[in-house]
């Protein structure tokens, strides 16, 4: 009997279910049965977005509230793995996924079932894949493998080329300078080298060292002074989301942290980085390491 996989995500430009099919291409070519659900919410918001609705998200990422979605059906009640594609919105698993993982439909596939996350980020998805962990857990799922795919141009870079792509729905090169928005094609496909390592351990059913292969293939590669920005970045979000959400007017406060965040962006990181720089980067290896290794782990 060939294995029954589920890959299941959200994506507004496509690009995240590019990836999920050149990740699991492997398994089709192979015979595995995959079963790929894309689901997407009543209120779908339009895309591209206005720079208002983009930011007006924010709170309810950062607070858990989930938003409706249009109903969806799975075709099996058990799966040999299940393949969650996610993306961060604002440092946090974006509404879609979230509301996702509260249905019942989810739940009852995923308890007992190993599941691999994957995500096409900007840059920074740690702190979304430290709440998407937790929101496994509670499903009762086992995580034995995560894929996380970023744009690797500079950062200030990056930054430029996401806005253009979510408020003008083009991923191209930007006045003709920057360069293509989101994850290369190339990095796309070359997911389906992920996917072969995957494939070794769906057919034994043993899932131990899966994170090692997939780690030494550079599946997922940390770079520590994003790492810093998040930490940091993340906590402060929290605070405007709490503080937004209490206001009867949210748009002139949402319109505050579009602005607080161009100017934490440009001049806020750039300090906080140094200042890490100064007292731990050097200082404390061992600092370094272990919090490297908490976004590493999958527990």
């Amino acid at each position: 009997m060939s294995k029954k996989v589920l890959a299941i995500y959200y994506s507004q430009s496509g690009q995240l279910g590019e990836i999920v099919e050149n990740f699991t291409a492997p398994l089709v070519e192979a015979g595995v049965s995959v079963e790929y659900v894309r689901v997407r919410l009543v209120n779908e918001p339009n895309f591209p977005w206005t720079g208002d609705t983009f930011f007006s998200v924010m709170p309810n990422c950062q607070l858990d509230v989930p938003a409706e979605l249009q109903p969806f059906e799975l075709k099996e009640e058990k799966y040999d793995l299940v393949v969650l594609g996610y993306q961060a919105w604002f440092l946090s698993p974006s509404i879609p996924f979230n509301s996702l993982m509260q249905t019942p439909q989810l739940k009852a596939v995923l308890k007992n079932t190993p599941v691999i996350t994957i995500t096409g980020a900007r840059n920074m998805w740690l702190n979304a894949f430290v709440r998407v962990k937790k929101l496994i857990n509670t499903a009762g799922a086992k995580l034995v493998g995560n894929v996380a795919l970023v744009d690797k141009h500079p950062n200030p870079v990056s930054f430029v080329t996401i806005f253009h792509w979510m408020l003008h729905g083009k991923k191209d090169k930007y006045l003709n300078i920057f360069p293509p928005p989101g994850v290369s094609d190339a990095d796309i496909k070359n997911t389906k080298a992920f996917g072969e390592s995957v494939l070794e351990h769906l057919n034994t059913d043993s899932w131990a060292g899966l994170q090692d292969k997939l780690d030494a293939q550079k599946a997922v590669v940390l770079n520590y002074n994003l790492m810093v920005i998040e930490g940091v970045a993340g906590k402060i979000f929290r605070v405007w989301a709490n503080f937004i959400s209490k206001r009867k007017n949210k748009l002139p406060w949402i319109r505050a942290f579009k602005y607080y965040l161009l100017i934490a962006f440009f001049v806020g990181a750039p300090i906080v980085v140094t200042i890490d720089g100064i007292l731990f980067r050097f200082t404390s290896p061992k600092r370094k390491r272990a919090r490297k290794q908490y976004y590493l782990n999958l527990n």
